[in-house]
């Protein structure tokens, strides 16, 4: 093949290929633009003899973006009408098609991190980077796998209560602990000395399961302990503003609150938030995959209220983008929230995401996370009879420390 010479060509002489279906936002031609001003333009545009873009439309943005004047081009003279068509599609196409070594993605990661080196001009935003090195970390061959593995007491008998008031499970970097939300010092207990950054709860709605969640069908659940609807607008609210107020007790100043609700009782959430945190910064809506129950309308849909803690700037624990949240966009979106603890020095993900659990929260470098989610259940909590959670473990991460006498 005859060798292809790199010509600078002037930005504005180059046009843009009328059927490139290749689209680009302006925040993905601003991450060329930072990686352009990071290592150079290495990756000359490729063009056809008449000036068209057949590859590089992205970059040339990026270039108009950074005030360039000419950028590396290579002409593809060989190339047939329908070749150059085709290899439009190709060039975007067949790169999408690779994969990754996650493992090694890590190691790669972790250092450029150990070397204090901008690592979201590699085109990885924080959040996904905090995903791959939290995979690293949970699959790593070098956790323990002794006597944390072992459950502290034998489960024979599943209608046996497996967890007391004021228990602590620790679950590999995970904090899980069973208490009344009504008291401060559960949070206390659980928290520590720790901040959180994110807080995600879905306190009852006050509204009775029977009717509500379960009618008539083959899956039964027994009633909350309280907020089964005997409570009135009055002690609802009062009710709400008691626990997302210790909640936010030990959430940092910008931390951000979703705080879950039925649509019957959006006054009194409103009402205890405005007293809770100090703004409302957005309603997120929950697009289920089925309808509830009821014969008129029979709601599809979850509110996610998202509040303000505090007087500092909210902290941005993810980024905005169709791809990587799904809400009111026809799709189900799995939201989980956790509180995760590791050393300073280690990147970590909370977990809102879309469906497969992918965790999309990103951590701020060297800050240790601390999200957790708040069950508003003290009696049912107290009697869980459930041992699942404990089954789930991975080995080598489950730690039982009991309620103090």
């Amino acid at each position: 093949m005859k060798s292809m010479a790199i010509e600078p060509m002037s930005v504005a002489s180059l046009r843009p290929h009328p059927g490139n279906a290749r689209t680009h936002s302006k925040k993905q031609v601003r991450q060329i633009a930072d990686s352009i001003r990071e290592f150079g333009f290495n990756n000359p545009v490729l063009i056809g003899e008449d000036g068209e873009i057949i590859a590089g439309h992205g970059r040339v943005e990026a270039a108009k973006l950074l005030g360039l004047d000419s950028v590396p081009t290579v002409r593809l003279a060989h190339l047939s009408a329908a070749q150059r068509r085709a290899y439009v599609v190709a060039d975007n196409k067949l790169a999408l098609n690779a994969g990754w070594d996650r493992e090694l993605l890590a190691i790669e990661l972790q250092g450029l991190i150990e070397l204090d080196f901008d690592v979201e001009v590699t085109g990885f935003s924080s959040a996904e980077i905090d995903i791959v090195l939290d995979e690293a970390r949970e699959g790593s061959p070098g956790s323990s796998t002794e006597a944390e593995d072992q459950v502290p007491f034998p489960i024979g008998d599943p209608a046996a209560a497996v967890t007391r008031a004021g228990d602590v499970w620790c679950l590999g970097r995970h904090r899980l602990i069973c208490g009344d939300a009504r008291d401060q010092a559960v949070f206390d207990r659980l928290m520590g000395d720790e901040r959180a950054d994110l807080m995600f709860t879905d306190p009852p709605y006050n509204l009775p399961l029977n009717g509500h969640v379960t009618g008539l069908g083959r899956i039964r659940h027994r009633e909350f302990a309280m907020g089964v609807g005997e409570m009135s607008a009055e002690a609802f609210t009062s009710f709400l503003q008691q626990t997302l107020g210790h909640a936010a007790a030990r959430a940092r100043n910008g931390a951000v609150a979703f705080v879950c609700m039925d649509w019957r009782h959006i006054g009194e959430l409103l009402k205890a938030g405005q007293a809770v945190f100090s703004e409302l910064k957005n309603l997120c809506v929950w697009n289920k995959t089925n309808g509830g129950m009821g014969t008129f309308y029979r709601s599809k849909h979850e509110l996610v209220f998202v509040f303000k803690i505090g007087t500092a700037a909210h902290t941005n624990t993810f980024g905005l983008s169709p791809q990587r949240l799904g809400l009111c966009r026809g799709q189900p979106v799995a939201i989980r929230a956790e509180r995760r603890l590791g050393d300073a020095s280690h990147r970590q993900a909370g977990g809102i995401g879309r469906r497969g659990d992918q965790g999309l929260l990103p951590a701020r470098r060297n800050r240790a996370r601390s999200v957790w989610r708040v069950r508003h259940d003290p009696d049912r909590g107290r009697e869980d009879r459930s041992p699942r959670a404990a089954d789930r473990v991975r080995p080598g991460l489950l730690r039982h420390h009991p309620a103090p006498v």
